[in-house]
């Protein structure tokens, strides 16, 4: 876990206890301001990457739990704490993600965990990387420029089926090369993944496709549009926004969650931020440009003004749950 929001003084205490080796960057943020959303964001990105690991993020709300925001001295936010062994070691006050990031890394930089530490962060490290796509192939080099006869092999069986996979040169990370032999009882590469499994290495590929096995193994990717629709579908009512109804990320999405709550019907929500294939996808799908983007049995009712419309003439209720 690269990231967790805090709702509690005890959670919050209890993250510190398990994670006394780790570089723990605190968040204090209200959910009102808009340079803490984009802070947020930028969050986000930097909790996907993998040469971060040793880092954890936490948000806490500063206005909930003010007990925290006292004990770290937080005046205004967006404000940054970092902690490690339960010290605070450095701060970055105001919306600076440059500062941010800059920090972050040096801290990074200079990250040396004790020796039990180091071993069961790699091993999370290394699940994580397992676990980065549905099929993923760890490789001397790159799909593109394969630095090994066998690796060159693998790529060309899964490009020959069309497989979607993610990969990991080994040569640019010795702890992963290393480290995976171990955690894989497998000591050479490449290596093959799916949904987290040891398949194995280049011969058993060879022998799953000659056996027809491995065109069965690989998932399916499914169509966007396929995809799409079984989200505006999800519920009778669905609301596609940025963030969630208790935590809107955005002014607009902020209003349409009112809205919505105030007019009792039961409806579900998407938070357009967490996957940017269903961000893009879906403006092209409702050929409509902007969020939020609320539907109905699966048909697109509108932006925030149809809603607001809707709501002066006094529609919505019947919109939201037509007979």
């Amino acid at each position: 876990m690269a990231k967790a929001e805090i709702k509690s003084v005890e959670e919050f205490d209890q993250f510190l206890k398990t994670h006394n080796d780790n570089i723990i960057v605190v968040h204090f943020w209200a959910s009102w301001a808009e340079q803490c959303q984009q802070m947020n964001e930028i969050i986000d990105e930097l909790s996907k990457d993998s040469k971060l690991f040793p880092v954890k993020f936490l948000l806490v709300q500063a206005e909930e739990l003010p007990t925290l925001a006292e004990r770290y001295k937080i005046e205004s936010v967006p404000a940054f704490v970092f902690i490690r062994g339960s010290k605070v070691v450095d701060t970055v006050l105001g919306a600076s993600g440059a500062e941010l990031n800059r920090k972050i890394r040096q801290y990074v930089d200079s990250y040396i965990p004790s020796a039990p530490q180091r071993m069961k962060e790699l091993n999370e490290h290394l699940k994580d990387l397992i676990n980065y796509d549905k099929v993923m192939l760890f490789m001397k080099g790159t799909p593109a420029e394969p630095r090994c006869g066998f690796s060159k092999q693998i790529v060309a069986i899964l490009n020959g089926r069309s497989a979607k996979y993610g990969s990991f040169d080994i040569l640019t990370d010795n702890d992963v090369r290393e480290g995976l032999k171990k955690l894989s009882n497998w000591p050479t590469f490449p290596q093959l993944y799916v949904n987290g499994e040891l398949v194995g290495g280049l011969d058993i590929v060879k022998e799953l496709e000659a056996s027809g096995e491995l065109e069965q193994m690989l998932p399916k990717e499914e169509l966007l549009e396929d995809k799409l629709r079984k989200l505006v579908n999800k519920a009778p009512v669905m609301v596609f926004i940025k963030g969630t109804p208790d935590g809107p990320k955005c002014g607009f999405s902020r209003q349409i969650v009112k809205i919505l709550n105030d007019s009792g019907v039961p409806y579900e929500s998407f938070d357009i931020l967490e996957n940017e294939e269903v961000r893009q996808g879906l403006k092209t799908f409702s050929n409509w440009p902007t969020f939020p983007q609320l539907y109905v049995k699966g048909e697109l009712v509108g932006g925030l003004d149809i809603v607001k419309e809707l709501v002066a003439a006094g529609d919505l209720n019947a919109t939201l749950s037509p007979s």
